[in-house]
Order: structure tokens, then C-alpha cells, then sequence
């Protein structure tokens, strides 16, 4: 009896026992050197032990809470002017106080979107004078790794603030960094920059399960089964890896003719080397093949092509370097071999590999791999060639699941609301414009995405300024008499300007800059200054020229086409100078276009052509790549493409 007894005590001791305190845990975006964002209720959250009383203070103000029974708490501290004063944001739950330190209260910036947003400065053009000059610590910039998830995620998966300097800048988003660069002239307040980018992803993958139309439930169970497909992929390539000694290898050497590569193992060419069991490998790998030449064509020279590759290359042949490429992941490599590098009979190939994340390897079209002599025959070099990992990491999978809807959405945005912003800019459409009938559905897409993360940030009215696609030759277009009949990348620039319908929004037209051989484009300088513009307006009241002219109606009679447009800042224009516009055509009944003459007339072009006597709709700059059209206004801001039919 008086053992029982005191096992009840014990039992009773146990169940009213207080439960040990929990840590403080604050969103990531909440660290040392962070932004906040002025003249708005600054919103600080987190989770600590149940019941927990939270106090939280900064610039003189302390406001308290209590966290709910699962932990969770959230103060609004009273709206700050700016400063570019250091200030501590002290959280203390009465447990473990934290200080957040070198905190700055200015102008937040999201900025989203695929590999035209992320883009570093580093890749972009004048680089190493852009990056000499990055040398202002008010602009500070916060990079969320690639993360995916099945369900809206509480928690980021890494990221901290940066300071700009030529230190760190190379790696800040060139597009958001520009931007920044310019609003810091203009506002002279500090700029936060949030990166939430991902290259290559479709905008269904930034928009919520609700949104989408999708169970939230069926989203979940689909994420968790790729993850365990995912983690069973990961041992595959770790089981591949053990073959060889663990570690950085000592490649040096490996492109001489004599080395001894007899542990390598076969791939095929061209092929990403992911898709053939090595998932989730980044670093340094090497390639090697051979080519037979009679003596003739070894005293003449050669041509030979390598593919394309993910990221970088240096090629040798015969163990001597013929060629290298930095940093163009789909460029096909050719380069020339001079006959004192060639011997008659076997010549062997090494192609030393680096890739930076995501894809590697040579991949691209079989025919861009060969070996063409002076007699202008290419020999083809695809098929299987001998492997070795270098100095290789492993990553988690990331592959493809910036093609899903919602995963993105869940760990790269869900997590930072209810965040202050000023704003968000957006980039991104490539991966929509793969045919007409996709760019179409981007119409319905983009502005579902829009208020979808106004709606979650409580804000109707958050400025939304976003990138119109640049030119490139996607070879999507449909041509018909030379002139492009159908255009995803036209239709979904269409779709872009469509959601200027919306409130608090603004676009940038890009088709002047861009480069029809790449799809990013290295001037980033321009975009970011442009967005600024858009910025200044949309976002911060201004009068100015931030928009370049926009189709308003036209009207059409005997032999042309009177095309009426609001030039948005003094006048119409030629970019160059003269009186002929580029870049339209017309059509008739029969709907087949035509190259059209042009000329600005006050506030209208008018557009004839020959070819089409009595025209019933007109286009400007209606094709992936239309690098002819030239509109501009007085600011030299370009025209976006238009036309005046739906068919």
C-alpha cells in the first residue's frame, strides 16, 4: 500500500511538472544585417514554449504576446521611418534572449521568378567593373536556396542577409541588384533584395494548391513519394561514386594521351550525365572518346564539335588544350585542332567538365558531336564515351520540380509571409512559352498568381512590376511567307501585358536587349534600371517616363492600316533616328501577313504594304526574336508588341 502510494505521487509529480522552454525560433529571413521595411506595422513571429509571454523590442518600442498552445506568436511593432542607422531587434521569451544585430529599416524588395531573375552578376555583362563597383552596404541581399515542398512550409530551408560588396556581389541577382542600385539614387533609403528565384521553373510551381485547383492532400503524398524516389536515386549515384577512391582526385594529367583510364566507366553522348544514374552530382567530371584520321587529314586540320555543355569545358586533344567555354550551358562547342596537335591513326579526345548545379555534362543534338577534316565530311562522335567523376558533390534532387505546381510556392514563398514589402518583381515566362496554347493559359495564370500573394500578404494594392520576355529564337515560330504566323513567345508577351489590368502594376519591355542566340541576355544593367523606373512610378508616386508606347486601337482603310498609340512620354520615335518604323505587318481577309512600310504620323503609325490592298489587322513585332521592330518614345523606352486581331 505505501509503495503504491507512492508511485500515484511520483505519477502526479510527473503530470504537473512544468514542460521544459523551448528556444525562441524566428523565421530565417530574421537575422543579422535584415531590412525592415518603413512606414508600415512591422510584423515579428515565431514559435517558443506554449503559453510563453514574448516580448519583442526595437528602435525604443516593445511589444509583447503570448505564444498559443502549438507555440506560435506574432507581434506588429509600430511603422518606422527609415534609417541607415545599425539597430538591435531584440526577441527574449524569457528563456534565451536573441539579438538580432546591424538591422536597417528601409525599402523590401521580393524578387521572383526563373534563371533571368536569378542570374547572377558575375555571368552578366562588364562584370568585373560591375562588381568593382558594388561597394554600397545599404543594399543588402537574402537568397533562398532552391526548396520544394508538398504543403506551405513555416520555415525557410537556409538564407542570410549580404551586404553588397565586391566580395559578395558576383552572386546577388544582377536584374534585382541593378534595380536596387538605381531606387538607392533615387530614395536614398537602404534596399532589401529577397531572392526567391529558381531557373527553368513554370509559374504554376509559384502558385498555391487552392489557386491550382489541386488537393492539398494528393500534392502532399505526390512530394513525399518523390523524395523517397529522390533518396533512393541519391544512394544509386553514391554506390557508383565508391567505385573510385573517396574524395577530390588529382586530375592533373588526365587528358594525356597515355594516361591510364581503364577504371573509367562508359556514358552516353550526348545525354545530361543525370539521366544516366549520376543524380544529383555537381563538380568537375571528364569525358574522353577517340577519332581515326589518315595522315592527310591529320596535315590539314580539323573541325571538331563537342556537344554542348553544362556549364564549362576545356577540351584537349591529344593532350593538348584546343579550346575552352565558360559558363554557356547550351552552347554547341566547336573548335578548330591545328595539324601539329593531330597524328594519323587514333587522336583521342578529353573534355574536362564543370558543372555549377542542375544539369551536367555534354548533352545537346547527336549531330553537334563530330570530327570534320578539310574535306568539309563531319564524322559523328556520339555514342558511348569513357567517364570519371573528379572532385564531385552530391545535392538533393531538385531536377524537375520547378515544373509542378504549388511545390515552390510552399518552401520558397509560403514561408516568408506575412514579411514586409515594398513590393515584388518578377521574371519569368520562358518556360510558359513553349507553345500558343500554353502562353495562352499564362493570361489566367499570371493574374491568379498576383493576387493570390496579395491576398496572403494583406495587400490589395502591393506593387507588382515584372519583365516582359526578351527576344530569342526559340524556333517555336510558325512561318508562313517568311513572316511568323504563330508565336508562343508573342502570345505570352501578350499575356504579360494583359495583366496590366490590374491594379499597382507595371512592365518592362525587354525585346531591344535581348540576344536571339541566348535566352539570358547579359545586359542585365538595363532591365534593373528600367524596373526602377517602373518602381519610381508604381511604387513611390513619381511622375516620370517609365513605359515605353502601347497599342491603343487603329482603324483600317484602303491600302493601310492607322494604328493609334499613347506614346507614355513625349512623343512616338525611331530608335536611331529616321522615319521608318520596323516591324510591322499587315494582313487581309485571308489572314497571311505580310512586311508592312511604316512611318509615325503625331500619335498613330501608319502601316502599308504592297502586298495587302485592303488590310483588316495589323502587328508590331510579332515573333519570338523580332529584333527589326524599333519603336521607342522620347525616353527611348520600346514599344511592346501588339496586334489588333485574336486569331
Amino acid at each position: 500500500m505505501k509503495r503504491m502510494f507512492a508511485t500515484v505521487v511520483v505519477a502526479c509529480a510527473c503530470m504537473f511538472a512544468p514542460r521544459p522552454s523551448l528556444a525562441v525560433e524566428l523565421p530565417r529571413v530574421f537575422a543579422d544585417g535584415m531590412v525592415l521595411q518603413r512606414d508600415q506595422p512591422i510584423p515579428v513571429w515565431g514559435r517558443s514554449t506554449p503559453g510563453a509571454r514574448v516580448s519583442v523590442a526595437f528602435a525604443g518600442r516593445t511589444v509583447r504576446a503570448r505564444a498559443g498552445a502549438d507555440g506560435s506568436w506574432r507581434v506588429d511593432l509600430p511603422a518606422q521611418a527609415a534609417s541607415a542607422t545599425p539597430r538591435t531587434l531584440r526577441i527574449d521569451d524569457g528563456t534565451a534572449p536573441r539579438e538580432l544585430r546591424d538591422v536597417l529599416v528601409g525599402d523590401v524588395w521580393l524578387a521572383s521568378g526563373q534563371s533571368n531573375m536569378e542570374w547572377p552578376l558575375a555571368q552578366s555583362a562588364n562584370a568585373e567593373a560591375e562588381i568593382a563597383a558594388a561597394t554600397d552596404p545599404l543594399i543588402r541581399h537574402f537568397k533562398i536556396p532552391k526548396s520544394w515542398a508538398g504543403e506551405p512550409q513555416w520555415q525557410l530551408e537556409g538564407g542570410e542577409w549580404v551586404a553588397s560588396s565586391p566580395e559578395a556581389a558576383g552572386q546577388f541577382s544582377a536584374v534585382a541588384h541593378f534595380m536596387a542600385r538605381a531606387l538607392r539614387k533615387s530614395t536614398g533609403v537602404p534596399i532589401g533584395i529577397v531572392d526567391s528565384t529558381w531557373g527553368g521553373s513554370r509559374i504554376e510551381a509559384w502558385i498555391d494548391a487552392a489557386s491550382l485547383g489541386l488537393d492539398p492532400g494528393a500534392s502532399s503524398e505526390s512530394a513525399r513519394a518523390a523524395r523517397e524516389a529522390d533518396d533512393r536515386a541519391l544512394a544509386e549515384t553514391r554506390l557508383k561514386l565508391a567505385a573510385w577512391p573517396a574524395g577530390p582526385a588529382d586530375d592533373r594529367g588526365w587528358e594525356a594521351i597515355g594516361f591510364d583510364a581503364s577504371d573509367w566507366v562508359s556514358i552516353p553522348v550526348p545525354g545530361l550525365w543525370e539521366s544516366s544514374g549520376w543524380t544529383g552530382m555537381d563538380g568537375v567530371a571528364w569525358y574522353r572518346t577517340t577519332f581515326t584520321l589518315t595522315a592527310a587529314e591529320a596535315k590539314a586540320g580539323v573541325l571538331l564539335g563537342v556537344g554542348r555543355i553544362d556549364d564549362s569545358d576545356v577540351t584537349y586533344v591529344n593532350g593538348q588544350r584546343v579550346g575552352a567555354t565558360e559558363q554557356k550551358y547550351n552552347l554547341p562547342r566547336e573548335y578548330t585542332v591545328p595539324a601539329t596537335v593531330l597524328r594519323a591513326g587514333v587522336n583521342q579526345v578529353a573534355v574536362r567538365v564543370t558543372d555549377t548545379g542542375g544539369g551536367g555534362g555534354i548533352h545537346g543534338e547527336a549531330a553537334e558531336l563530330f570530327v570534320q577534316p578539310g574535306d568539309g565530311t563531319r564524322r559523328r562522335l556520339d555514342g558511348a564515351w569513357t567517364f570519371r567523376a573528379a572532385d564531385v558533390t552530391l545535392s538533393p534532387v531538385n531536377d524537375n520540380k520547378n515544373q509542378f505546381g504549388t511545390l515552390l510556392y510552399n518552401a520558397m514563398i509560403h514561408p516568408l509571409q506575412p514579411y514586409g514589402l515594398r513590393g515584388v518583381i518578377w521574371y519569368q515566362g520562358e518556360s510558359n512559352a513553349h507553345s500558343v496554347e500554353e502562353a495562352m493559359r499564362y493570361r489566367t495564370q499570371f493574374p491568379t498568381m498576383i493576387r493570390q500573394w496579395r491576398r496572403q500578404w494583406h495587400a490589395d494594392e502591393m506593387p507588382f512590376l515584372w519583365v516582359q520576355l526578351a527576344s530569342f529564337v526559340s524556333g517555336a515560330d510558325v512561318p508562313a511567307t517568311g513572316i511568323a504566323q504563330s508565336s508562343p513567345w508573342a502570345t505570352l508577351r501578350e499575356s504579360q501585358s494583359a495583366t496590366l489590368s490590374l491594379p499597382a502594376t507595371a512592365q518592362v519591355v525587354t525585346i531591344d536587349i535581348g540576344d536571339g542566340a541566348d535566352i539570358h541576355p547579359r545586359n542585365k544593367q538595363d532591365v534593373g534600371k528600367r524596373l526602377a523606373l517602373a518602381a519610381r512610378h508604381v511604387a513611390y508616386g513619381e511622375s516620370l517616363a517609365f513605359s515605353g508606347p502601347t497599342f491603343v486601337g487603329a482603324a483600317f482603310g484602303p491600302g493601310n492600316a492607322s494604328v493609334r498609340m499613347a506614346a507614355n512620354a513625349g512623343a512616338l520615335a525611331v530608335r536611331g533616328g529616321g522615319p521608318d518604323v520596323q516591324g510591322f505587318v499587315l494582313a487581309g481577309s485571308d489572314r497571311v501577313f505580310h512586311a508592312a512600310q511604316a512611318r509615325i504620323d503625331g500619335d498613330r503609325v501608319v502601316v502599308r504594304s504592297d502586298a495587302v490592298p485592303s488590310p483588316v489587322a495589323v502587328r508590331y513585332a510579332w515573333s519570338d526574336n523580332p529584333v527589326d521592330a524599333d519603336l521607342v518614345n522620347d525616353a527611348d523606352l520600346p514599344a511592346s508588341p501588339f496586334r489588333s486581331d485574336d486569331w
